[in-house]
């Protein structure tokens, strides 16, 4: 399947009565449902190398987070790991799903926590709540001490990242996304033509520097953060591309020393996407994890 396939054969909900908020679903009502959250900056798209494996076991569905992808990208609006969040639940609603699987990466991992910390709030008060019967996590910041953001994004949640957003052209992101993938599971040009497309549409690009406002919620909300990740009643696991930069070798090793409860699969050569980079691993990680 190519991305104008993906396009043309995925849906729209809306999300606050007015934003269009884009997903893929493959339905198959035998299975569970596995809830696909993507990274930044990017989009579901990022899920086709895996896609179809995943759906012969699973109802599968990827959505594109506000601002993303082929979601609505309003300029005026608030753009938070918490309002994300409740873009996740009021799609679940919708949908009336209540036990799901989720594997999520980079971004996508931090509002997984915020999600998962909600989750446990309302166990202890006993409330009604979504199930989740696991949880797979692809590199990303989930340890904000460690997380090693590189030069261009600490510029883009900077106060001049408004000035630079004009200056994303499709060479910078090349050059930055080879130096966050292996040196041996480098992007395709027609990937980067894609991941790039998906960037720009409807001028995408021009409120990254408001997207990014998630490192500051790392920070700010990071404590509740790992200690869900810790306390989770919930099987977790940890799927890492080593070779990473941002969030390789040294947050794997960390996570395993302030949360032994979860799983580590370490893929030594890959790089910040796994799911691209190295997608029969990452299936046979996850099968692992899950069986």
């Amino acid at each position: 399947m190519n991305l104008s396939t993906w396009h043309k054969t995925g849906k729209y909900f809306l999300y606050k009565k007015k934003h269009r908020i884009f997903y893929r679903e493959e339905v198959n009502d035998s299975k569970e449902v596995l809830l696909l959250l993507h990274g930044f900056p990017t989009a579901s798209w990022d899920w086709n190398k895996v896609w179809l494996s995943l759906s012969a076991k699973y109802h599968i569905i990827a959505i594109d987070f506000i601002g993303f992808g082929f979601s609505d990208k309003p300029k005026r609006y608030k753009y938070s790991t918490h309002d994300q969040a409740d873009l996740v639940e009021a799609f679940l609603k919708e949908k009336q799903h209540a036990n799901i699987r989720v594997i999520s990466h980079d971004f996508g991992d931090t509002v997984l926590q915020e999600l998962l910390a909600r989750y446990i709030d309302r166990i202890k008060n006993n409330k009604k709540s979504i199930v989740y019967n696991s949880i797979c996590m692809l590199n990303g910041g989930i340890l904000p001490k460690y997380h090693q953001p590189r030069p261009i994004q600490k510029a883009l949640i900077s106060p001049l990242g408004i000035l630079i957003t004009p200056f994303l052209s499709k060479k910078k992101l090349e050059i930055n996304f080879k130096a966050i993938f292996g040196k041996n599971t480098q992007p395709t040009e027609e990937e980067i033509n894609e991941f790039y497309y998906l960037i720009n549409y409807n001028k995408g690009k021009y409120i990254f520097h408001k997207l990014i406002r998630y490192m500051s919620d790392r920070k700010k909300y990071g404590k509740r953060w790992v200690h869900a990740l810790k306390e989770s009643p919930i099987p977790l696991c940890l799927i890492n591309g080593n070779a990473d930069p941002i969030s390789g070798k040294h947050l794997s090793d960390m996570l395993k020393k302030i949360a032994p409860n979860i799983k580590v699969f370490d893929l030594a050569t890959v790089g910040h996407y796994p799911q691209t980079e190295a997608p029969k691993l990452v299936l046979e990680a996850f099968f692992e994890f899950n069986n």
